[in-house]
């Protein structure tokens, strides 16, 4: 089968021919209907040599959405044929985290050797994948793999860190999504759908900020030294209740600083590698400042039905598999709008 791999520290992604995957006792085989392409991955193929730790070949794609092909000895409770999405963060299954189907904090799967689709495990762009176990498969009922596969990252990521939030996200507050690109246009969506807060966006390109505006958000500003200033200006002097920095670069957050409220939030969810000195002379007092990562099952299937009803419509651009080192090239220089979507 053709795999769009991974092959060399520093290189651009191939797509080679290898061998069609057979499911183990418990596993389960998806032919792949869609994956999408992410910044994380942009970023571990960015790693050197003595930071990357994902393995070589490295099979990409930790969205994913197929048609149940073939199920392993003792797999049970997906039907060959059914049309399905990957929840991506896999986990031991029987911490206290996992317990909880937040297996997207679970305890041991760094020592277990348990990692992600697409992130150290074969991922989703080939035209079979595997699944580990059948409780990491959420159905899509009746919506267009296309349009169903980037809510697996690109929606579950904003829903969790946004429903933690909600206690903050009362009627007349105000929330500051910043990057609206492929997460943060969802991230517009979901506060529309799911909080009265105001919304204000920042991107530092007219086209995304263009698309935060057609996709809910109430103000839409440049991302540049006087950004915090006019967040400021917008909230009557008070500062954002809560912002969600789908960036994470030292000058992203630095506005995040200066933009929050006295016990406000501030989510870090981008993993444009800035740190953001917290306490004391730093963040105004009581802030919290928090790093959620990825989303647990249930924040999934959530997402899944918000998109189903009609409340998310993520914006994707389609790549055949043959094409997907063009899709990286252009995800890497910030022309993609919305997200890259392989159909294979």
């Amino acid at each position: 089968m053709r795999a769009l791999q991974y092959r060399t520290i520093g290189a651009a992604p191939e797509v080679v021919d290898v061998d069609k995957p057979s499911p183990g006792p418990g596993q389960i085989l998806l032919k792949v209907a869609a994956a999408g392409l992410c910044h994380s991955d942009s970023f571990i193929m960015g790693l050197p040599a003595d930071q990357y730790t994902f393995g070589l070949p490295l099979t990409l794609g930790h969205e994913g959405v197929g048609t149940v092909e073939e199920l392993g000895a003792g797999a049970s409770g997906v039907d060959i044929g059914d049309i399905v999405a990957v929840y991506g963060p896999w986990g031991c299954g029987h911490c206290v985290p996992c317990s909880r189907g937040e297996e997207n904090y679970c305890l041991h799967a760094a020592e277990l050797g348990i990692a992600p689709p697409g992130l150290g495990a074969p991922g989703a762009m080939a035209e079979y994948m595997i699944v580990d176990d059948p409780r990491h498969l959420v159905p899509i009922h009746g919506m267009d793999p296309v349009a169903a596969v980037s809510l697996t990252d690109a929606g579950l990521t904003p829903y969790h860190a946004i429903k933690a939030e909600l206690a903050e996200l009362r009627p007349g507050s105000t929330a500051v999504v910043i990057g609206t690109g492929g997460l943060g246009h969802v991230a517009i969506q979901i506060l529309k759908a799911i909080t009265a807060a105001n919304i204000i966006a920042m991107d530092i390109s007219e086209q995304k900020l263009q698309l935060a505006t057609d996709v809910g958000a109430h103000h839409a500003i440049r991302s540049d030294e006087s950004a915090a200033g006019a967040i400021r200006e917008l909230t009557g002097g008070s500062g954002a209740d809560v912002v969600f920095d789908f960036v994470g670069s030292n000058e992203t957050l630095n506005t995040a600083r200066e933009a929050v409220r006295i016990n406000g939030s501030v989510v870090i969810v981008g993993i444009g590698g800035g740190l953001l000195p917290s306490g004391f002379f730093s963040t105004p007092f009581g802030v919290r400042v928090r790093n959620p990562y990825w989303g647990t099952r249930d924040d999934l299937m959530e997402v899944i039905a918000l998109a189903r009803d009609g409340h998310i419509d993520v914006k994707v651009e389609t790549f055949s598999l043959e094409d997907g080192p063009t899709a990286y090239s252009r995800l890497h220089d910030g022309s993609i709008q919305g997200r890259a979507v392989i159909v294979p």
